[in-house]
């Protein structure tokens, strides 16, 4: 912590020279774009981006790492479920900052930035004003304001023009949904809890500027950008390739199709034997409509109660429908409210809309979700036939 510490001071007292228009960078020096491979874990599954300058000539050679975040934030996990969790830049010296990626088995680029000494002073000048302490933190948004898109726009804001105006990626036509699920694969718990969590506003086909939120596009775009003098960036230079590259992954086994599709059989066969014994209401009725509304209030909650910008007008809530929690502690064996009838008739229609929006393409939800929908839905037909004897008898 000294030390570091002690390097925000050291490059203060630069930018501070700077202020007075005393040189601060010689003419040899470089700054680069540092592109961060996948990792292991979920949260790494979509890489980074990083800003390196070096200056031999000065001792400089440092990394800008917008991606930070402190733990010991108060309230930390609150206001990270809210979207209200700040970020930060950061400063590292730039060869614990590779050690740290080496160990990871990350692969790591670079992308040399070509400029004239007053667009490198220029960059540098304001990488270290967004290094103190006062300008440090953001509020982290995933698509629109993150350790990819904040390189970017520090690179543009030294430029008249927007540089990144004729990027267009060799994947055109998506979604911010399609991006994600790119990086992270379907079949796996981190893409199901994501694709559950978002809503349809990520299902629009989105700008091509827009997939600058993924670290790979903004080297891809910064490969073909363009300032006054021609392009800004030297061919990406690989500074590091492991031999089996670390990515994100799960046992097939576990994996969210297999689980909901043997609950999906238990939940069929289970109907299909209640139907044989004409059994009633049964207490598997109620956990899944408690489960289900339960999940209904949390989504209901991501959408209205936090600042996510990706959590708004999700349609799982067709299946998730919140006043399931309710339902579930009314429905009786016997002599059920009448309410419960039109009630349970509601939920098959919601969970046919949802079909049809899942169709004409509003909103796609999790393709591992569709063996429990189908087995809710079926047991839905049963309960509601049950539920209409109740009432009749009552």
């Amino acid at each position: 912590m000294k030390t570091l510490s002690f390097l925000i001071l050291f490059l203060a007292s630069l930018f501070a020279q700077a202020q007075n228009r005393i040189p601060k960078l010689s003419p040899n020096a470089e700054i680069s774009v540092l592109t961060i491979g996948q990792g292991p874990e979920l949260y790494d599954s979509f890489g980074h981006t990083a800003v390196r300058v070096r200056d031999a000539n000065r001792g400089i050679d440092y990394v800008f790492n917008y991606g930070l975040f402190d733990f010991d934030t108060p309230n930390f996990y609150t206001k990270f479920a809210r979207g209200k969790l700040l970020y930060r830049l950061g400063i590292k010296p730039f060869d614990k900052f590779l050690a740290d990626y080496i160990a990871q088995q990350r692969i790591i680029s670079s992308q040399k930035l070509i400029q004239t000494a007053d667009e490198r002073q220029a960059l540098f000048d304001f990488l270290l004003d967004n290094a103190q302490e006062e300008n440090s933190r953001y509020l982290y948004d995933f698509l629109y304001d993150n350790c990819a898109t904040r390189p970017a726009n520090a690179i543009n804001s030294i430029y008249s023009n927007d540089i990144f105006i004729d990027f267009k990626p060799v994947s055109e036509g998506l979604s911010h949904r399609d991006l994600i699920q790119k990086n992270v694969p379907w079949n796996t718990w981190g893409s199901f809890g994501m694709d559950i969590a978002i809503g349809s506003v990520t299902d629009r086909p989105v700008s091509y500027k827009e997939y600058l939120f993924l670290p790979e596009y903004t080297a891809e775009a910064l490969q073909i950008a363009e300032g006054a003098n021609g392009r800004i960036a030297a061919p990406a230079q690989i500074l590091y390739a492991p031999e089996s590259p670390n990515s994100y992954t799960e046992n097939f086994i576990s994996s969210p199709l297999v689980i909901f599709s043997l609950i999906a059989l238990f939940i069929l066969n289970f109907t299909y034997q209640d139907y044989k014994n004409d059994r009633g209401v049964r207490l598997l009725d109620k956990t899944l409509l408690m489960i289900t509304g339960t999940i209904g209030v949390l989504l209901a909650l991501l959408w209205f109660a936090t600042e996510h910008s990706t959590t708004k007008w999700n349609y799982n809530l067709l299946w998730a429908f919140p006043f399931h929690a309710i339902a579930a502690f009314a429905l009786r064996k016997q002599a059920n409210k009448r309410w419960l009838y039109p009630y349970l008739k509601l939920s098959l229609i919601l969970l046919v809309l949802l079909a049809f929006h899942w169709i004409i393409g509003i909103q796609a939800y999790p393709p591992a979700l569709l063996p429990l929908l189908i087995g809710i839905a079926v047991r839905y037909v049963y309960l509601l036939a049950q539920v209409k004897k109740t009432i009749n008898n009552s």
